[in-house]
This record gives structure tokens, sequence and C-alpha cells, in this order.
């Protein structure tokens, strides 16, 4: 068990076992001893303590972590023993320095350079990483910025985000040189060495001049104002995304629960997810999914926000960032999956038909068509799915019910009144749409002079919604007179011809008889009828306002002719 003490290196706290402690101050008395009369020797043994503290940091797993003798070998290691470097090089003045360290090389770091700048350092910064002369730099950024815009954007984008070479363990990074004592040392006397060299050849007339005129230039002035200005847009960036990321997180996280709740109360929105889903997923592994793939997303939204407003927040590692990539990828492929697999049940259609027909016992008896009353609308649920929802039959069984079913009147070939009777389902294939089809629930009566029909189909909700419909068409001899009562009117279908050009629901309050063409002709009809804007549908209106079309109905279409003839238009009939 050893005793751990707390320091201060380069304004970092650590903690540090008594033994690593005691190395590590040898270590730098022992600099501070060879660097004893250098000029600068102060810069260099703080320039050599910041690097200490980062390379103790980038081994620190956590900041409670206790630094030990074999983090301080391995920092020793990198930086180098005093004796390995002469630190009076007058001595060996015709010599070249024989060490190793000073030639290796390392991958440079992108730094801006403020010691050779023009504007923000930008281009003598990428000078050192790129090894091209900041000149032709310079004028690659000109050139972008006069004929494109975009080296003027690019510019400032670097100065924003590239941090300066402040220290002078970034200014040796910035050269791709090793961060040792050795070349600290030598990076610190070039500075004083410029330094020198610039007061010996000053022109203290014109330095005096300039103070007294301004104390920085244009160019620093201006940049200082854009760097405060983009600091207050960034400051305001990274709250906005930390609210957007932190309400959505919150809002998905609620949501995620409330969905499994509602699913063991038949919350009415999971009975919507109830009449579609085919897919067998459960509504909860569902949203657990959709929580995944909407909110790792707005979680590095967050984290981005954080990262913008704290300067030193620390990273989650690459460990949690991989694994969340890795979860948001299983989510989003698991969705697009499932996402296919239900558009794959309405990719195919499948019909069966039933046939019948009545015996007319005279044939100048009216043929009344009519809707049965139900019971069901009483009992239906407010979740639609298109023109389907749930009900409940007389034994309280849940059933899905829809109102999408047409009646059709043709011309019969015989003496007898027909009824087909055709049922629709989508599936994922034609022969398991045909089997949904099979299971829809549609009844019907035929009397002597009467065709009643259901007012809706059901089906069992292990079927879910799949465009369910039924279509009836009647086939009526010619002749044949034909009454249709008020409940037909919203189930007549398209295409129903007759001599008034009457659309679908105008037909019901008239009586009508099958012509030899096929198309039904008036008997009650007055000479000029008038179209009640509100009940017709698919209209097409020409006044002094000029040509109105209306086709409310989505499945309606219209072909348009114009030629040396004038204008045609025609409703096209889908079958």
């Amino acid at each position: 068990m050893n005793k751990t003490v707390n320091i201060n290196l380069a304004n970092t706290l650590f903690h540090i076992d008594d033994i690593a402690f005691n190395k590590l101050k040898r270590y730098l008395e022992s600099l501070k001893r060879s660097f004893a009369g250098t000029p600068g020797s102060d810069e260099i043994i703080a320039d050599i303590e910041a690097r200490i503290a980062e390379l103790f940091l980038e081994k620190m797993e956590n900041e409670r972590q206790v630094i030990t003798e074999k983090e301080v070998d391995a920092v020793i290691n990198v930086m180098g023993q005093p004796e390995d470097y002469m630190v009076d090089e007058d001595i060996f003045e015709d010599e070249p320095r024989k060490t190793q360290k000073r030639t290796e090389r390392k991958s440079k770091k992108l730094y801006r350079d403020m010691d050779h700048k023009y504007i923000g350092g930008v281009c003598a910064g990428l000078e050192h990483y790129l090894g091209l002369d900041a000149l032709w730099i310079r004028l690659i950024f000109i050139l972008l910025a006069v004929f494109t815009g975009f080296g003027l954007i690019a510019y400032v984008l670097l100065w924003i985000l590239v941090p300066e070479a402040a220290t002078t363990s970034q200014k040796l990074d910035m050269s791709g040189e090793p961060v040792n004592i050795s070349n600290i040392e030598r990076k610190v006397k070039e500075g004083f060495d410029d330094v020198a060299d610039s007061i010996k050849s000053v022109d203290y007339e014109k330095v005096g001049n300039k103070v007294k005129s301004s104390s920085k230039t244009f160019f620093d002035t201006i940049g200082e104002i854009i760097m405060f200005l983009f600091k207050i847009f960034g400051k305001f960036i990274g709250i906005l995304l930390i609210i957007i990321g932190a309400s959505t997180l919150i809002g998905l996280f609620v949501a995620m629960f409330t969905v499994g709740m509602f699913d063991a109360v038949h919350f009415p929105g999971v009975d919507f997810y109830e009449i579609v889903n085919t897919t067998g997923a459960p509504v909860w592994l569902v949203s657990v999914l959709l929580f995944f793939a909407f909110g790792i997303p707005f979680f590095f939204l967050l984290y981005l926000g954080l990262k913008i407003l704290v300067n030193n927040l620390k990273s989650i590692g690459n460990i949690a960032k991989f694994s969340l990539l890795g979860l948001w990828l299983i989510s989003i492929g698991t969705l697009f999956a499932l996402g296919v697999r239900q558009a794959a049940e309405f990719a195919n259609v499948g019909s069966v038909n039933i046939k019948d027909q009545i015996v007319m016992a005279e044939q100048s008896d009216t043929l009344t068509i009519r809707m049965k009353d139900s019971d069901y609308d009483h009992g239906m649920e407010d979740i639609h799915f298109g023109r389907m929802t749930f009900t409940y039959d007389e034994n309280d069984n849940r059933l899905l019910i829809s109102d999408d079913v047409d009646i059709k009147i043709r011309k019969s070939d015989d003496g007898y009144v027909k009824l087909n009777i055709r049922k629709d389902s989508h599936g994922n294939s034609t022969l398991a749409a045909r089997e949904r089809a099979k299971q829809i629930n549609y009844d019907y009566e035929l009397t002597a002079n009467e065709v009643v029909l259901d007012e809706f189909l059901t089906t069992s909700p292990s079927n879910k919604a799949r465009n369910q419909e039924v279509t009836t068409t009647i086939y009526v001899p010619e002749g044949k007179v034909i009454s249709f009562e008020e409940s037909t009117r919203g189930h007549i279908g398209r295409g129903v011809r007759n001599d008034r050009d009457l659309y679908r629901s105008g037909i019901v309050e008239y009586t009508w008889m099958m012509g030899e063409d096929g198309e039904l002709k008036c008997l009650d009809c007055p000479e000029e009828i008038d179209i009640d804007d509100e009940d017709e549908e698919g209209k097409i209106i020409i006044d002094k306002n000029g040509i109105d079309i209306n086709v409310e109905d989505g499945a309606d279409s219209f072909r348009m002719k114009i030629d040396e003839d004038g204008v045609e238009i025609k409703a096209k009939e889908n079958n």
C-alpha cells in the first residue's frame, strides 16, 4: 500500500503515489540543474512540465486514476534524460550533434502559426502541415475566394476550428518534431535568438511612432472582432443543439415507455398499429428500435452542443462511440427489414367471386336495390386505416370493418337478374391475397324483386387491413326497371352509364330502365337537373369563371383531348 499525493503540474491536478512522485521530483530537479544559466531556462522548464502533463493525461483512463512509477518511467523515456543532450553548444560548435532523438520525426498536427501570420496564421500553419510554401497556399485561397467564394469560407472556418500553436510543445507538434527536452530547449533558444536579432535590427524611431499611433495592426483588430462574433454565434448554436437534442431524447424516452404501457391497456394509437402490422414484431420492440434509430443521432447532436459550450468536456471514448454506432446500424437495418416485409403485403392483389341469380316472376316488376341496416355503425371505433376500423359483433368479438362496398350495374345477356360479388384483398403473394379475400365476410339477400346488400364488409383482426373491398355487380336484362333506395347513395360504383350523364350518387333519386345498349334510361327525370355541388363528385363545371374540374375521388381519372373538333373530356373507368 503506497501513500498518494496531489500535485499541480502545468495547472493540472494529478494524483500520484509516493514512489512515482519522488522519481518525478528528482527528474525535474535534474532538468533545472541542467538548464541553470541557460537563456530562457524558466520557459524551457515550464514547457517541459506542460508536455509531461499532456503525456500523463494521454495515459490516464479517468480523472481519478493514480499516476504510478510505470507512467513516470514511460514519460521519462519519451522526454529523455538530461545527460542525453548537451545544452552548452559552444563546446562542440564545430561538430554536429550526434543525438538520435533530434532526427526522429512524428506525424504533424495542424495548428495556426501565429509567429508568421498575416491575418490568422492559417496559411503559415498549412505550410508546416502540407510542406508547401505559404505563398502558394495564400494564392490558392485568394483565387478560390475571387472565383468561387469558397476560399473565404474555407479560410474563416479554418480560422475558427484550427487552434493556434501557443506553447512550445504545440509548435513542435506543428512541425512534426518530437516533443522532448532537446527540441523544447532548442525551440526556446531559437525564440530568444530571434528576439535578440529583432532588437538589434529594430528602428526605434519607427517603433515609437507605431506604438503611439496604434498598438495593434488593422488585421489583428478585424480578426478579434470576427472571432468574437463567431464565438457568440458558436455558443448560440451550441445552446440550440443542446435544447433540440435534449428535448427530442426526453420525448422519445417518454414515448418508448408509454407505448408499452398503452399496449397493455389497448390505447387507440396502439390499436392502429394492430390494424396495419403484419410483420409479427410487437409494438414495444418497434418502439425500442425507433428510439435507438432516432435517439442516437440526437444524442450526438446533444454531445456536439456540449462540446461547443464546454471547452474541457471529457470524451465519451471510442468504445462508447462505436457501440452506439453499431446499435444505430442494427436498429436502422431491422426497421428497414420490417418496412420491406410490411410493404410486401401490398404487392399483390387476390380476388374471389360469388355468383347468384334471380328468376323474376313478372318482368314488369321493379327491381329495388337497397342496403341492409346494420348495427355496426354504432359500435365503430375512432381509429381508421383508410376506410377500415374496429367494431364488435353481438358476442363482443372484435372485428375489422369497412364500408368499401361498391355497386355496379351492367346489362344481362339473358332474361335473368344475376349477381356477382367480388372480394379483393392485398398480400405478399397472389395466393396469400386470395386466402385473405376468402376471409372477408359479406352477405346479401335476393327476393323476387329486391336485392339487399350488406352495407359493410367485416373480417378478423388477424387478417389486418390490406385494402379489403367488395364490388357487387348486378346484371339486369333489357327493359327491366330499377330503383335505388337512399341507403345505396354512398355505394354506387364508377362507370354506371345513364342517358342523363348523372355521376354515381345522382342516379339514386330517380327510376331507371336498362336500355338495349346497356345504358340506363331515366323514366322520371326532369328536363333540366340541378346538380348539387355538395353531393356530386367528379364534376366538370363550365361557366363565366372558366372550367372547374372537381375530382374528389382519388381513384377517378379523366382523359382530355383537344383537336380541331373541340374539347373531349371522358371519364376513365377503373374496373
